[in-house]
């Protein structure tokens, strides 16, 4: 076998490999010296089959796999040999197209190489790490949420008007083209208004109705509804009002506190506390995070893999025009190019991305089993009743398996990065934080 060198400028590496006829014929010969012991045909005792009958009746299949075994064993031991990692897949193609058996066979791999990933001293790392403290006016603002979530209603005096924000128990029947439908009648239904619930259309006609009144509603179902037989249809909804309500705050109290699972009042402002410090720290690890990243992009420089930049550009572009156009959802649009300010956000990716990956090999960093499986079932929580099968689809989808991996590496070799910085603590207030990160959101 001959490896010759045939392309080498900048990251960009080409080989052309030969392999002679004679390598192919002892390879095909050893696989079938290797299945012969195994091998029964009519006329001929097991293992007892001639060596050339075995040739003929499998020599042209095994030519296949004993070629592609070749080069696979010279692209492996080229690349152990010279230390290059690509940065994707090679690409390889037979160059004598009018190959036939008894030639070489002559094929050219070409890749863009990993570039070399400069040492760093993470020690000159300086980080502000921000610190945020739940305050008294914070718990309390928390407390009126739930207190607003655990709502009741009342009865408005004899007479009162319903009001956006009103409850309104009501008799309704839907008829379409005069007939009542299928899943269109309930009663004693409480009818939040304001909730969007219904239909568009719907609780907006009921504001001001009184305990006794009767309305029709006229709506239309919409284009998109998922009853096929009801989308795009006009109805009318024959309604009773049996009574209107106000809402009511519950009260904030040791009962408030035991329907949210705490012991009494101070417990539960105890928890909300935590909850609340927890969330400011996830914000200030994120401002940290990329006080840390800008860092690394200034003191670190080497060359970049262009295809992976181009890919990472045009991903970029394309993810940010849907985000212009959210009305296309699907991808069958005119293809998007990327600007300048696109190239450099990816130049930047990419070289964070291959920066972190060699820290993290260097620092033998491993994304666990456990770790793995916490996220798949975090994620699973956003499919009730699907869990099970959310979870057998990442089992058996590697990609999935890398997207959801990629950031549990990135950032536990973060974590890595930071434990080695000098890091210095600043306490903040909760609207200092709430700044700091809006302008991360307006930097990217």
């Amino acid at each position: 076998m001959q490896v010759t060198e045939t392309l080498n400028e900048g990251l960009k590496r080409g080989y052309a490999i030969t392999v002679s006829a004679d390598e192919l014929s002892a390879k095909v010969n050893e696989k079938l010296a290797e299945a012969q012991p195994e091998v029964e045909m009519k006329g001929f005792r097991k293992g007892k089959v001639p060596m050339p009958l075995l040739k003929k009746q499998f020599g042209q299949r095994l030519l296949g796999e004993a070629m592609q075994e070749t080069i696979d064993g010279a692209m492996n031991q080229h690349f152990e040999d010279s230390g290059d990692r690509p940065a994707a897949q090679p690409e390889v193609k037979m160059t004598n197209e009018d190959w036939k058996e008894g030639d070489d066979v002559n094929v050219e791999m070409s890749y863009e190489a990993l570039p070399t990933i400069p040492e760093v001293d993470l020690s000159v790392i300086k980080l502000e790490k921000l610190v945020a403290k739940a305050d008294d006016a914070s718990v309390t603002e928390a407390l009126e949420n739930l207190a607003e979530t655990a709502q009741n209603f009342e009865d408005r005096e004899e007479g009162a008007a319903a009001e956006d924000g009103d409850q309104i128990v009501i008799d309704f029947v839907g008829k379409v083209d005069g007939e009542a439908f299928e899943g269109g009648s309930a009663e004693d239904y409480p009818l939040t208004l304001g909730s969007n619930s219904f239909i568009p259309g719907f609780e907006e006609q009921l504001v001001g109705v009184k305990a006794g009144d009767e309305k029709a509603v006229e709506v239309s179902f919409p284009e998109d509804y998922q009853a096929e037989h009801l989308a795009g249809k006009a109805a009318i909804f024959d309604c009773t009002v049996k009574s209107v309500k106000a809402p009511q705050a519950a009260v904030i109290d040791d009962e408030l506190a035991k329907r949210f699972g705490a012991d009494d009042l101070a417990a539960l402002k105890t928890q909300i506390a935590e909850r609340l410090e927890a969330e400011y720290a996830g914000a200030a690890r994120a401002v940290m995070k990329r006080g840390l990243l800008d860092q690394l992009d200034n003191v670190v420089s080497f060359e970049l893999p262009p295809s992976l930049v181009d890919a990472e550009a045009k991903q970029i572009a394309h993810q940010l025009w849907h985000e212009e156009n959210p009305e296309v959802e699907g991808h069958d649009h005119d293809p998007v190019e990327p600007t300048e300010e696109h190239n450099k956000l990816a130049e930047r990716r990419v070289r964070l991305g291959l920066l972190l990956a060699e820290l993290g090999q260097k620092a033998e960093i491993q994304v666990t089993d456990a770790e793995m499986t916490q996220a798949i079932m975090n994620q699973a929580r956003q499919y009730p009743g699907q869990e099970r099968q959310f979870f057998e689809f990442i089992q058996q989808n590697q990609q999935m398996q890398q997207q959801m991996r990629a950031p549990i590496f990135e950032d536990k070799v973060v974590d890595h990065i930071v434990e080695q910085a000098d890091v210095t603590e600043k306490e903040i207030s909760k609207d200092e934080l709430q700044k700091a990160v809006e302008a991360l959101e307006e930097d990217e």
